[in-house]
């Protein structure tokens, strides 16, 4: 019983980590660095931003799937 929840939390992070990995831009879109233009606006407030927001969901989703990956290597 408890194994067939954790798979389908899994599943459910699995496929919620994707989703937010395809809404986030690109990295190449930060290539203003380059000139100098690494210190606007939007680089500053960028923890506020929808973009900031993304990173923070990707980085919890990544944390809770590889110890969700260790809770079903351990009941398995």
């Amino acid at each position: 019983m408890l194994k067939t929840v954790v798979t389908i939390i899994f599943i459910i992070v699995c496929v919620a980590l994707s989703a937010i990995i395809l809404l986030q831009e690109g990295k190449s879109a930060g290539l203003g660095s380059i000139s100098g233009m690494a210190d606007s606006y939007w680089s500053k407030a960028k923890g506020r931003s929808m973009e900031g927001r993304l990173e923070k969901i990707t980085t919890v989703l990544a944390i809770s799937f590889l110890i969700i990956t260790f809770v079903l290597n351990i009941l398995w």
